[in-house]
Formats: structure tokens, C-alpha cells, sequence
């Protein structure tokens, strides 16, 4: 079944998946129609709801896809990901400050070039939609021709997006290299162009306390308190050398995540990757700050970084996502990043439930975003952004999913086996979104 881009109205009987926090448990529950009406109107959810009781007040002509045999559920949305680091993705390094010398900064320095910029972003916009993932925190590089190549693409295609130019003036190669004024004033015209366009938003965006110098830092919070309407981004608490390397960067700060806090880099908008070596106080000021954690499990396996705590986290009441972290992270699929944040934290002797999980890289990341009520939810009024999930994508999806006793074995089932594969289509704003052939050229 492939419905027409083009087409603005139409109609689905299909399955319908739902997430929502249970009342007295802080569980999450999951809900399945199983025989559903999803009424499509100019990018939104015009009406969602059982087959019997809806399909004979759709509009006269309307088009009625059959999809019976798939799953309509909220597009994944991935929280941490870098749009330059395309071509490392697999890059071998013994650790992270060794990765990012030896494979990601000089990659990096491409973007300088705007055609590598725009045939870029078109790859890296494709490759979401052929995951599921309908929106994404995205880190560019320091060159803000590559967010503008960003943006702009997203915008043709009706995309919901956080960007941002990495800020970076110091411990860095000299063609990554921007200033502290000159690279928060590029922030702050690119945030002027792009912030609230479409569905666009602007993150202020150092790389990394390393990389930043403490007037760069000062600057950008300064562009923060100003307009705080935009976003935060950033690295925290990845690897202990790392760590040890900040701290004498910055003697001054109690942590690594203090050096953030003191530039007024923390609040209810600012995303934090990795927080894998936070101490209690440093989750305390998290939860109370409102900031919320990007878990990034398959880059902290493969850079040997550590296991994120998710008992002491949710214990502090942090909030937390799954990200893919593209190119430390070696799948753009957030089926990757559910099943590895499940290992991550079973190695600590947590269980989450696939429920849980689901619920994280969608529905929950819409509302840590400040987007609840807009998208996240397969349900009238909310912005059409959506999966057709097809649990028969493959054999053993077909035979394990099939003997599921309960719709959270079926989840757990397709998380743990799920790919590409068994996204049968993304949509963004309505519209069929999934490359048949991706460009594959430099």
C-alpha cells in the first residue's frame, strides 16, 4: 500500500498503538484498536477512533486505504543525533576523546563546503524516515551552512526538527574552530531565521564544555536567559576521561555538569546527552532544573563509555529519552535504541518494560519536548506524524509476534527484532514519507 504524497485527505482502517502514563502507577499502559478508523486532513488527525463507529461519518469520496494487517503508532523521536557524522558511523577508536580526533572532527571539516552540506542533510532527513523517526534533536557541525542545509530540507517536507551549529572555540582543529562572540551571534541569526518556522526549532549548541571556552559558555547562556524559548544541547558525563579533563579545565565547578549550570546552560529546554557518570547531586540538579537526559545506548557500548544508571535516574526523578547518537551510535533505528537501552539496563540490574520503552521514544519524548497536545499520539487534533508498523516484515517477526500472549510480549517481540523492515511507512504531517532508494552519492 502506497498512499499518494500528494494526497491531503484520506483515510486508514488499520490498528491503532496508544501510550499513556497509568494514573496511580507512573507505569506506562499500552492500547491497541485493533479495527480503527485514522481520518487524515491537512497534516492532522482529523478523527481517530473505532471502524464501526466512525467509517460512516467520513466525508462523501473520501479514499479509504485498507491496512488492516499493520499498526498505525506514534512516529519515533530520537533525541540526540549529529547530521556531519554520517560517513564515521562504524569508524574503529579505542575511546571517545580518540574517536573524535581520528575519525569525526576531520570528517567534519567537509561541511564547510555547502554542497556537502545540502546532499547531506537529504541523506541524513531520508535515512530517519526510513527508520520511523519523525523528529530529532540534531547537533550540525560548526559551519552554519549545514543547519541552514538542515533546515531548509526539513521545511519542504513538513519536518519537526531541533537544530543546531556546535559552538566550538577552543581544543579543537582549526577548521572546526568559531569564536566565542562571532559563533553565538551565528546561533542567534540562525535562530532568528529558523526558530518557529514551519515546525523548526533552534538549540543553542556547544559541543562540549572541552571544546568551548568559559566566555563561549557565558555568551551562550547570556543567548539563552534572552530567548528562552530556544533550546539547549549538549554532552555531559560520557566517559571518564573526559571527565577527568573538564575537571581541570574547569577546577571551579563541583562537576562536569556544574560547568553547564554555572553558564546558565540548564532548564526545562536543555537536552543533555550521555549522563552516564552523574553523581546524586548532579541528578538531583537535573530533575530540579527540568533538564532532561538523552540516553545513548548503542554509542556507550561502542565507545566503551559506561552503562547509564536508570534506577538512580528515575529514583531522582530525572527525565530521560533514548537517542540514537549517530555516529557513535551505529543505527540511526530507534528499535536499536530501545533494545540496547533495555540491555544497558538489565547489566545494572534494572528491567524496563517494552512499554516503557515505546513510550520514551515517542509519545513521552513529545511531552519532555513541550509538545504534548501537538504531536506524540495517534488521536484527533495532534499533527499527523506516524508509523504503519508491520510486525510480519520478516519471518521471525511473523512466527515470534504471532504467538505473543500480550500486547506488551508483542512490543517487547518487535523491539528486540524490529528494523527498517518492519516500518511499512513513516508519515510527516500526513504525508508518506519512506525513500524506496536512498542517494547514496558524495
Amino acid at each position: 500500500m502506497r498512499i499518494p504524497p500528494q494526497l491531503e485527505d484520506y483515510a486508514l482502517r488499520t490498528q491503532v498503538l496508544d501510550f499513556a502514563p497509568a494514573a496511580l502507577s507512573g507505569a506506562v499502559e499500552a492500547r491497541l484498536e485493533r479495527d480503527a478508523c485514522v481520518h487524515v486532513s491537512q497534516g492532522r488527525f482529523a478523527a481517530v477512533g473505532p471502524w464501526a463507529s466512525l467509517s460512516n461519518h467520513l466525508p462523501a469520496g473520501l479514499p479509504v486505504f485498507e491496512a488492516r494487517s499493520h499498526v498505525a503508532a506514534p512516529g519515533f523521536i530520537d533525541a540526540h543525533i549529529h547530521l556531519p557524522q554520517i560517513d564515521v558511523i562504524a569508524s574503529p577508536a579505542p575511546g571517545l576523546l580518540a574517536w573524535l580526533a581520528r575519525h569525526t572532527f576531520p570528517a567534519e571539516a567537509a561541511w564547510a563546503d555547502p554542497a556537502v552540506c545540502a546532499q547531506g542533510a537529504r541523506f541524513f532527513l531520508d535515512e530517519l524516515a526510513r527508520q520511523g523517526t519523525t523528529s530529532a534533536c540534531v547537533f550540525g557541525s560548526v559551519h552554519a551552512g549545514s543547519v541552514e542545509a538542515l533546515f531548509s530540507a526539513a521545511l519542504d517536507r513538513g519536518q519537526r526538527l531541533v537544530a543546531g551549529k556546535c559552538l566550538m572555540d577552543t581544543h579543537c582543529p582549526e577548521p572546526l574552530r568559531d569564536t566565542a562572540e562571532g559563533g553565538v551571534q551565528e546561533s542567534a541569526d540562525l535562530a532568528s531565521r529558523w526558530h518557529g518556522r514551519g515546525r523548526l526549532s533552534y538549540a543553542i549548541t556547544p559541543r562540549f564544555a572541552g571544546s568551548s571556552s568559559r566566555e563561549q559558555l557565558r555568551l551562550a547562556g547570556e543567548l539563552a536567559r534572552a530567548r528562552p524559548e530556544l533550546y539547549v544541547q549538549s554532552h555531559v558525563a560520557e566517559n571518564l576521561d573526559e571527565i577527568r579533563w573538564i575537571g581541570e579545565l574547569f577546577p571551579e565547578a563541583r562537576s562536569y555538569l556544574d560547568v553547564y549550570d554555572r553558564a546558565g546552560l540548564l532548564g526545562p529546554r536543555s537536552i543533555y546527552a550521555h549522563c552516564l557518570w552523574l553523581d546524586e547531586a548532579d541528578r538531583a540538579r537535573m530533575a530540579g532544573s527540568g533538564a532532561l537526559a538523552a540516553v545513548c545506548p548503542s554509542s556507550n557500548f561502542f565507545l566503551g563509555s559506561g552503562l547509564f544508571d536508570f534506577a538512580a535516574s528515575l529514583a531522582a526523578g530525572m527525565r530521560l529519552m533514548p537517542a540514537s547518537d549517530v555516529g557513535g551510535g551505529q543505527s540511526w533505528s530507534m528499535f536499536e535504541a530501545m533494545r540496547g537501552a533495555h540491555a544497558m539496563a538489565r547489566l545494572r540490574g534494572t528491567a524496563l518494560d517494552a512499554s516503557q520503552l515505546w513510550y520514551w521514544a515517542s509519545t513521552g519524548a513529545a511531552e519532555r519536548l513541550g509538545w504534548g497536545g501537538q504531536v506524540g499520539r495517534v488521536a484527533a487534533g495532534y499533527e499527523a506524524d506516524f508509523l504503519l508498523l508491520d510486525a510480519a516484515a520478516t519471518p521471525v517477526l511473523t512466527r515470534r509476534t504471532a504467538r505473543a500472549g500480550s500486547l506488551e510480549e508483542w512490543l517487547f517481540a518487535l523491539m528486540i527484532l524490529g528494523d527498517d523492515r518492519a516500518v511499512h511507512e513513516t508519515f510527516l504531517a500526513g504525508r508518506p514519507s519512506k525513500p524506496a532508494n536512498l542517494e547514496t552519492s558524495p
